[in-house]
């Protein structure tokens, strides 16, 4: 019959003939502790089949060393780009990841917010659904000051920090490039306004317009979930237009894709009749031929830089108290926009 009793430092030290202490400081490998003293006590561990009980040391901390992060949908490539770098650094720091979806949904993200607070996370990750309108739910968290820091997607509120490019240069830098190479009539395809990532792209298309001498249109303008299904719609719609878009700017590279696809399918040439220019730089942008134009945003360094933010909040060991964390994105260029070569 197996031994079901757990296995405890004392265990440990009984065996090798040293104090408890010493185990537990050469379990956390501790410099004072002879590296051959180290090896032994870990090798012993393992074979006794030793676990650390993390609830018993939560209970003396008062921390659980784990981070909750809640994003809109894991199947984004973005979004999974983030999540790696996040992992990097809360590995680096000894933080695990609790990780939640709303699903782009306003009331799944309470129920996530909620859930993670449950779990006693130490701080929160967060990128908002599509629909969020209040911030009512994170009070549970400000109440109890469990740190938020907000990426991509962010909200105004005091003592959060975000970390963000400048969406309204980056769409402004988009639009102005399909003007340069000749489009009159740009169509924009974006996501829902009540976020920031979109309603400052779409800000940035408007004013290089105006900048460039062109007048506005909202019949040029397309709001949607921007999936694969958006894109293919957007094709459909532009394919109706009596007078038709010459450029496309889309919020992001899978829609801009499916609509590339779509309008190639009606027999058009991209960018000849319409040039399409993305946003992500995700891989499918360089599968896609013609290659797609788009704006290059740093996912991964943006996880790194949101988790290491809220660690450095968790430890006090913040050297600026920055509210906004702005990253350098890049316009890349590629052969979907590119009519004047």
């Amino acid at each position: 019959m197996k031994n079901s009793k757990e296995v405890t430092i004392y265990d440990v030290a009984k065996e090798l003939h040293i104090s408890p202490s010493t185990v537990s400081r050469g379990l956390k490998d501790h410099p004072h502790i002879r590296k051959e003293t180290r090896n032994k006590i870990k090798a012993l561990a393992r074979e006794m089949g030793y676990q650390r009980n993390k609830f018993a040391s939560s209970l003396r901390k008062m921390r659980t060393e784990t981070i909750g992060v809640v994003v809109p949908k894991l199947n984004s490539y973005f979004m999974a780009t983030a999540i790696a770098g996040m992992e990097k650094v809360t590995n680096q720091y000894g933080y695990g990841l609790i990780i939640s979806q709303s699903q782009e949904s306003g009331k799944q993200e309470v129920s996530c917010v909620s859930t993670l607070f449950n779990s006693r996370v130490d701080g929160l990750l967060i990128s908002l659904a599509f629909d969020t309108e209040k911030t009512d739910h994170f009070n549970i968290l400000f109440n109890k000051n469990i740190p938020i820091v907000f990426f991509d997607r962010v909200a105004e509120c005091k003592g959060c920090m975000s970390v963000v490019i400048d969406n309204f240069k980056a769409g402004y830098e988009v639009t102005s490039h399909l003007i340069e190479q000749g489009c009159r009539r740009v169509l924009h395809l974006g996501g829902n306004l009540l976020r920031n990532v979109y309603s400052e792209r779409f800000r940035g298309y408007k004013q290089a317009l105006a900048d460039h001498g062109l007048k506005y249109d909202s019949n040029l303008l397309i709001i949607s979930e921007l999936n694969n299904q958006a894109g293919i719609d957007a094709a459909h719609t532009i394919l109706k237009m009596k007078s038709r878009p010459d450029g496309i700017f889309t919020a992001n590279d899978t829609s801009a894709v499916a609509a590339i696809c779509e309008l190639q399918k009606a027999g058009l040439s991209i960018p000849g009749d319409i040039a399409v220019a993305g946003f992500n730089n995700e891989p499918i942008s360089q599968v896609v031929k013609p290659n797609l134009t788009t704006i290059d945003y740093p996912a991964r360094e943006i996880g790194e830089i949101a988790a290491t933010s809220l660690i450095n909040k968790l430890n006090n060991t913040e050297i600026f108290s920055l509210s906004t964390i702005v990253l350098q994105h890049m316009l890349i260029v590629r052969d979907s926009t590119l009519r004047n070569k």
